[in-house]
């Protein structure tokens, strides 16, 4: 199966690879920045030993940095692939798409229109990218992050926990009678191994772990936070998962999130509204003009009727 997807993966590159000459024909739309910023355009050169030379085609040097580039336009079932198994395939795509370019310069192809402004288009990409990261990077300061921090633990406050144990059971009466057994000194974690429905929690003695009220069903819970710390119910609580007998262990706050536990996340989120924010600028400065498919002019819209002034009633 994973060898099947490999190869229509190495297919599908090496088809798209060849159908660069007739995509140039037509160009192609030039897409808006990106939301989130692109690694660096113009990163400093790795050590020449950071990146070795693993073929060489006609004397021009493939480099594993070129490798990975194109592992990673794999789909990500191949990525997760160990990179030796898939690595014969990948340098042989690598050498025949070096071929293929070398016979098109060769045709005097580089210097074509429709090359040319593939070229620029792609340049134009690049640039954009480079913009945006610049941005981004110049305008997501630590105040603004503290500030961004500061919204995210208001909008996500600390909430309540329960640790609870369980014993689940499929009747009534079986539950009433376990409260029975608990009240005359029964121990819980062994009766929940021995009688409890839940096999995960009977394992751990109908231990649940830590929760807030939002994971579990509306009855379960209710229960469970209105109860004390160390205190198991008097009353069999019922759910269409059938009858629980609660015991609460302990009760905590929450723990928020710290600073570097959410900066991945908030930093997504001011990078989404820095780029909307720098459109928005270069518009309001921008002359900008639109027309339909055709060239023709766009039909203007029309004004909304003012509302009529109502008439007075007659007595």
């Amino acid at each position: 199966m994973v060898n099947r997807v490999f190869r229509a993966a190495l297919l599908s590159m090496a088809a798209c690879g060849l159908a660069l000459a007739a995509h140039a024909q037509t160009p192609a739309p030039t897409p808006a920045p990106a939301a989130t910023p692109a690694p660096a355009a113009q990163a400093a050169p790795a050590p020449a030993d950071a990146d070795p030379v693993v073929a060489r085609v006609n004397g021009e040097a493939v480099h594993r940095s070129d490798v990975q580039r194109m592992v990673a336009q794999l789909p990500p079932q191949v990525q997760q692939m160990p990179l030796e198994m898939i690595y014969p395939a990948v340098i042989e795509q690598l050498v025949n798409s070096k071929l293929v370019a070398e016979a098109g310069y060769k045709a005097n192809l580089a210097g074509t229109p429709e090359v040319k402004d593939e070229i620029k288009r792609a340049e134009e990409r690049a640039v954009q990218r480079a913009y945006i990261q610049k941005e981004v990077q110049s305008r997501i300061t630590p105040a603004k992050l503290d500030e961004a921090y500061q919204a995210f633990l208001k909008q996500n406050p600390a909430q309540e926990e329960v640790k609870a144990a369980h014993i689940l059971v499929e009747k009534e009466d079986e539950a009433k009678a376990i409260i029975a057994q608990l009240k005359k000194g029964g121990d819980f974690a062994k009766l929940a191994k021995e009688k409890s429905k839940d096999p995960v929690a009977a394992e751990q003695g109908g231990d649940l772990g830590y929760f807030t009220k939002d994971t579990m069903v509306e009855p379960f819970a209710d229960a469970a936070f209105a109860m004390k710390k160390g205190e198991v119910s008097k009353e069999p609580v019922k759910t269409q998962f059938g009858w629980h007998i609660i015991k609460v262990e302990d009760k905590r706050t929450q723990p928020q999130p710290s600073l570097d536990e959410v900066k991945p996340q908030l930093e997504q989120q001011l990078s989404k509204d820095i780029v909307t924010n720098v459109v928005d600028d270069l518009r309001k400065v921008a002359k900008v003009e639109t027309f339909q498919l055709d060239g023709s002019p766009m039909p203007k819209e029309e004004a909304a009727p003012a509302p009529k002034a109502e008439e007075p009633k007659k007595n």
